[in-house]
């Protein structure tokens, strides 16, 4: 197959895998999102092609559907390896940006439901940040803000609280 055959086809099952997250299938998001990534693998060496930055725009897709699937411990893998390129390399203001957003949406959710409530805080706070300093368009923004405002309230419910005036162990001692 063709080098650039290879390529185009790997973008039509990116845009499969966007519309079936859309669409509510995240089953076959998932399984679209995994053929991009095995299609671009068969491009020849030679051939000049960013493996690591379309494999991070598949990777936030496939977090996004794993998540969906309550599959945490893979979206948790999947989320890590996308912002791996985009802490390098990423652009809020650009496309890629809503990938960016998306993978830090399901890095929380996977690591709220793995119950690592703060670190799942954090994140949840760094997208909730990232959405308001994006300019342009982003499909989806004032769902994405409830959802993010009602997983931060559930996570600080459930999260312990420091007693006000408490004392460390070794100060009873001195």
């Amino acid at each position: 197959m063709k080098p650039l055959k290879q390529v185009a086809q790997a973008y039509l099952a990116v845009r499969e895998g966007d519309g079936k997250l859309q669409a509510g299938e995240p089953e076959g998001a998932a399984r679209a999102f995994r053929r991009a990534m095995e299609l671009t693998r068969t491009i020849p060496e030679e051939e000049v092609f960013e493996h690591d930055g379309f494999d991070a725009m598949c990777l936030a897709g496939l977090a996004e559907a794993l998540a969906s699937l309550g599959e945490y411990p893979a979206a948790l893998d999947a989320a890590d390896g996308a912002l791996r390129y985009f802490g390098r390399r990423g652009e809020l203001h650009q496309d890629e940006g809503k990938r960016w957003i998306a993978a830090v949406l399901a890095r929380g959710l996977a690591l709220a439901r793995s119950e690592q409530a703060q670190d799942a805080l954090k994140a949840f706070e760094t997208a909730r940040e990232m959405i308001s300093e994006r300019k342009g368009e982003l499909p989806g923004k004032e769902d994405m803000l409830v959802m993010i405002e009602e997983n931060i309230g559930l996570l600080r419910r459930t999260m312990p609280d420091e007693p006000a005036g408490r004392k460390g162990w070794w100060e009873f001692w001195s």
